[in-house]
């Protein structure tokens, strides 16, 4: 552990100390909105502290071992200790680190899911439709709950367009890495002759969150539309104008929400949808501007950079921002998504520490 660590976190075990005793104050417990922020950064810091203190107590346990090297009779037990407690340092060293990064406020949001065909026409929507099932069953596997919100689909099967709200914890901090094109090749079900065809489809992953309030939107700048909603729902959405469709005059940003019976409620889902959009898109700029050289551009919004490839013949997905190669493609497709999501966070927090240790 580099002095510079050290300090941030023994820095970062004092604030606890701090909010510990202010938590007991009694202007505090008085003040709920206080209370609650200090509460959230009390237990945010509570593993830092625990796993220093471990890493402290395992340093002391280490250099007691080393005054038994001398000893003949207590040698060899000296020796299988320090082995033991070197790789439990190892292992804190590095989760410590982890829990110096900054968090991401948004990890814990749920999310907006956008799956949009690319270029490739038919097959295009056909791998669209694919696409967004595989991020369903996951949702599955998570326990989250998924609702659609607005979808468009394809002539021949899958989506044109679609777009859900997933609610589950953790959600945005599982999927942020998914947002970007995804590449398919494959033998289309349309294709006679045989031939591998190349075609895309792009996926947005947008948080939910309550800071998003306060963006403001003009009442002049948006254009609300109401229309029946299509799919299921019965005689209620063949007589019922329940849809809403709003549109942001200024950026040209179109939502639609269809899936409440309720036009208020399809009105407040829209309008968070629209929030979430314009937040990602003010984020994705300024992301741009501060990170052109990272692999691993989180919400910043480069919907053109193609980030994986599935390539059915050799049962391969790629993905090219980490070179991660895994031939497991009929498990990923039904949702098996734990080995690439989980590799792309290690990579991102590779990517953390380097900037971390350098300051």
């Amino acid at each position: 552990m580099t002095p510079s660590i050290r300090r941030k976190l023994e820095t970062l075990a004092e604030r606890h100390e701090e909010i510990g005793l202010l938590l007991a104050q009694p202007e505090v417990l008085a003040d709920g909105a206080r209370f609650r922020d200090l509460s959230r950064e009390y237990a945010q810091l509570e593993p830092v502290v625990l796993s220093l203190r471990e890493h402290d107590d395992a340093e002391r346990q280490r250099v007691e071992a080393r005054t038994l090297l001398d000893d003949p009779d207590m040698r060899e037990l000296a020796q299988d200790d320090i082995q033991r407690l070197d790789a439990r340092l190892l292992a804190l060293d590095q989760e410590l680190q982890i829990l110096l990064l900054p968090k991401d406020p948004r990890d814990e949001a749920n999310l907006f899911l956008e799956v949009r065909a690319g270029t490739g026409g038919d097959e295009a929507a056909i791998f669209a439709g694919d696409m967004f099932r595989m991020y369903l069953r996951y949702a599955e596997r998570q326990r989250w709950q998924v609702e659609i919100l607005s979808e468009n689909p394809g002539e021949h099967g899958g989506y044109k367009e679609v777009v859900a709200r997933i609610e589950g914890k953790g959600a945005y901090s599982k999927l942020k890495f998914e947002s970007g094109v995804h590449c398919v090749k494959r033998v289309p079900a349309t294709e006679s002759q045989g031939r591998v065809h190349t075609s895309t489809a792009t996926v947005a992953v947008l948080p939910e969150m309550d800071e998003i309030d306060a963006i403001d939107i003009a009442a002049s700048d948006i254009k609300v539309d109401t229309f029946r909603a299509s799919g299921a729902g019965g005689q209620h959405v063949n007589k019922t104008d329940s849809a809403i469709r709003i549109t942001h005059l200024p950026s040209g940003i179109v939502v639609e929400c269809q899936d409440e019976r309720s036009q208020h409620k399809n009105r407040a889902r829209a309008m968070s949808l629209l929030k979430a959009r314009l937040l990602d898109e003010a984020q994705s700029k300024q992301t741009a501007e501060q990170a052109e050289s990272r692999r691993l551009q989180v919400g910043s919004g480069a919907r053109s950079q193609r980030i994986r490839t599935y390539r059915y013949k050799d049962n391969l997905v790629t993905d090219h921002r980490i070179g991660l190669d895994l031939y497991r493609l009929p498990e990923i497709m039904q949702g098996d998504l734990d080995e690439l999501i989980d590799t792309l966070t290690r990579e991102f927090q590779a990517d953390e520490l380097k900037s971390l240790t350098a300051t």
